[in-house]
C-alpha cells in the first residue's frame, strides 16, 4: 500500500498534469469505489464543469481541490492515476475516467478495486471520515516529540502497532515503521509505553528523517508502485530491513529476521534492535 512518500510523489506529479484543467464529463465503471455521495449520478453531475485548482495530500489520501468541491481519493493497494489522450484505449482495470475540456483524460486504474473516492463541499472534507480522525502530519509543527511521547505513554500496544495508528501520526505504513524503528534501535515488539524519553526522542527524529529521505527519492517501489508518470521510486535501494529477510544487516552483519506484529509482516535486526 502506498505510504506518505509514495502518495506525496503522486501528488507532486499530478499537479503538473492536471492543475487548471476543467472536467467535462465523468465516467464511473466501478460504482463501489464512490463512497460519497451514495448516488454515483450525483458524484458525476457535481464534477461536471469543475476546474482542478490544486492537488493536496492528507496522510495517505489525495485531495483534488476543485472550484466548489474537494475529491478525497485513497489509492489503497494498487490504485494509480494517469493522464492520457481521450482516444487512447483503456484496459479492464480502469474504473473512473475524468474527461477534460482539452480532450485529455485522467484515469484511475486499480487492479484490485480497493481504492475509494469521497466528494465533499469544499472545506467540509476534514469534518467527516475518512479524514476527520487523522493525527498530525509528520512534517508539521503539531508532530512534536511531546505529542509522540504523550500518545505512546498511553498505550501498551506494541510500538509497531501504535505507529501504524493514523490517529497518532499520519502517513506511516509497514515499510516506514520498520525502517524508522530500525534506525532508532527499537524492537518492533516493545510495548509503546515502555520506551524511554531518549528512545522516543530518537524515534521522533527518525520518523521524520526516514519519510523525508523517502520523499526525496520518490518513494519506494515495492511490487507495483509507480508515480503518475509511470516512474518508479528509488528509496527501496536504501532500505535497511523491510524486505531484507535473511540478508546481512548493513550495520552489524547479522541476518535480518521477519516476524508478524499486529498481523503485519515485520522486519528487524535481532542485534541492532534488541527486545529489552
Amino acid at each position: 500500500m502506498p505510504e506518505l512518500p509514495e502518495v506525496e510523489t503522486v501528488r507532486r506529479t499530478l499537479i503538473g498534469l492536471v492543475a487548471g484543467k476543467t472536467i467535462q464529463t465523468v465516467e464511473v465503471l466501478w460504482p463501489k469505489m464512490i463512497k460519497k455521495p451514495e448516488e454515483v449520478s450525483q458524484f458525476i453531475d457535481a464534477l461536471k464543469g469543475q476546474t482542478i485548482q490544486d492537488v493536496e495530500r492528507r496522510g495517505k489520501f489525495l485531495k483534488f481541490i476543485l472550484d466548489d468541491y474537494t475529491l478525497v481519493s485513497h489509492l489503497r493497494m494498487e490504485g494509480r492515476y494517469g493522464l492520457y489522450p481521450q482516444e487512447v484505449p483503456y484496459d479492464k482495470h480502469t474504473h473512473v475516467l475524468f474527461t477534460f475540456t482539452d480532450g485529455f483524460q485522467l484515469r484511475y486504474r486499480d487492479v484490485r478495486k480497493f481504492g475509494t473516492m469521497h466528494l465533499y463541499l469544499k472545506g467540509e472534507e476534514e469534518n467527516d471520515l475518512p479524514l476527520a480522525q487523522l493525527g498530525p502530519e509528520p512534517f508539521s509543527m503539531e508532530f512534536t516529540e511531546k505529542h509522540l511521547k504523550d500518545h505512546l505513554k498511553k498505550t501498551n500496544r506494541k510500538v509497531k502497532v501504535a505507529l501504524l495508528d493514523q490517529k497518532i501520526v499520519v502517513g506511516l505504513g509497514n515499510i516506514y515503521v520498520d525502517e524508522a524503528l530500525f534506525r532508532s534501535g527499537i524492537h518492533p515488539e516493545r510495548e509503546a509505553n515502555s520506551l524511554k524519553p531518549r528512545e522516543i526522542k530518537k524515534l521522533h527524529e527518525e520518523i521524520i528523517n526516514t519519510l523525508q529521505e523517502a520523499v526525496d527519492k520518490g518513494g519506494s517501489t515495492i511490487r507495483s508502485y509507480v508515480n503518475s508518470q509511470g516512474e518508479i521510486g528509488m528509496f527501496q535501494l536504501q532500505l535497511f530491513v523491510y524486505g531484507q529477510k535473511g540478508e546481512a544487516c548493513k550495520k552489524c552483519g547479522i541476518a535480518i529476521e521477519k516476524t508478524v506484529v499486529g498481523g503485519r509482516g515485520t522486519h528487524f535486526c535481532p542485534k541492532c534492535q534488541k527486545k529489552k
